[in-house]
């Protein structure tokens, strides 16, 4: 199979429209069987409800070449899992697990001259998402949905190597207690937009939200989980009912406990605890850890131990160690790696 001929080096983490994506429409109660198609635009209502009532779902995976020369795919069936829930709590028809992994696996292989050679530091990212696609005015579900992968070859999402960020307590709230702060739903990354907007605009890099109900305990940025290494070399995650269940974190946690033999913890995180943290980073599909070097809490500063130079020495190992197994230099767990071709 040729490549395209694509400068992967130098490829952005940005939207490079590639031959196939893969359509599947909800009507009548049931979803057709679903289709490889070539058009990449989308036509519906302008009363549709998704535009209305912002009724839409998204998840985000990625294809890599291993260091074999297999295309392959990383826990495929945790995003399929978790879109589902997303669907059943926005009152949307759960898309069958095991199609949405057939559909991705259907999307990579139609699109494999755009899934990047190894060593390039670049992936095929992979977005399902479904939405409410018939008019509705009245506030309430809609009756028909289009579930929908589409695929882009991405870069790095840091250029250079991740260097630490600065980021800051955040005045705004990202999700409302009992909300849907737990599912991956558009409309709580528009929540974020204004925050992450205003905080670069402060010179900060990200936002750390905190509980809605109290303020006082960590909870996550607008589009990644916190992790957390203490002093004694815990590695410990927040845990909370309004955060969405990153599966790198989950991944990560899993590596540290079983492969680094590091105690690991998930639990509430205070705010006031975090002087006591030796690193922090963000973990999430695109950058699988971003170091944090400084958090500012309404103009106080808590530097991390581990600096602004790079990444800790155990959120390295954290990071290298599940790179390696996603890109096949370290053996992965049962079930991780689904080879594609």
């Amino acid at each position: 199979m040729e490549k395209k001929d694509i400068d992967w080096a130098n490829l952005g983490f940005g939207y490079v429209e590639t031959d196939k994506r893969f359509v599947s429409n909800y009507t009548n109660g049931a979803w057709d069987d679903g289709q490889l198609i070539s058009d990449s635009m989308i036509t519906m209502s302008e009363c549709a409800c998704v535009l209305q009532y912002a009724q839409t779902i998204f998840e985000g995976l990625k294809a890599y070449t291993t260091e074999d020369g297999h295309i392959v795919t990383f826990r495929p069936d945790l995003n399929a899992s978790r879109m589902a829930a997303s669907a059943a709590r926005l009152e949307m028809p759960v898309y069958e697990e095991a199609k949405f992994v057939d559909a991705v696996a259907k999307v990579v292989e139609a699109n494999a001259a755009y899934v990047p050679p190894y060593g390039s530091g670049a992936t095929l990212y992979l977005r399902p998402f479904m939405f409410g696609i018939n008019p509705v005015i009245g506030v309430k579900p809609a009756t028909d949905y289009q579930f929908r992968i589409f695929s882009t070859p991405v870069g790095p999402y840091f250029k250079g190597g991740a260097k630490p960020l600065t980021i800051k307590i955040s005045d705004f709230d990202r999700a409302a207690p009992q909300g849907t702060g737990n599912i991956k739903a558009g409309l709580n990354y528009a929540m974020s937009l204004h925050a992450i907007v205003t905080a670069h605009k402060e010179g900060f890099d990200e936002n750390m939200y905190l509980d809605p109900k109290t303020r006082t305990k960590v909870e996550e940025t607008g589009g990644a989980n916190f992790l957390f290494v203490t002093k004694d070399n815990k590695v410990v995650t927040p845990k909370s009912d309004s955060i969405l269940p990153s599966i790198t974190r989950r991944s990560l946690v899993y590596v540290a406990k079983e492969y680094l033999g590091l105690e690991v913890e998930e639990r509430e995180i205070y705010v006031d605890e975090l002087p006591d943290m030796a690193e922090a980073g963000l973990c999430g599909t695109a950058a699988v850890i971003s170091p944090v070097g400084k958090i500012v809490d309404h103009g106080k500063e808590i530097c991390l131990p581990s600096g602004m130079s790079e990444m800790g020495p155990t959120t390295k190992k954290l990071y290298d160690t599940l790179t390696g197994i996603q890109m096949g230099r370290i053996e992965a767990p049962e079930g991780w790696i689904k080879v594609i071709m």
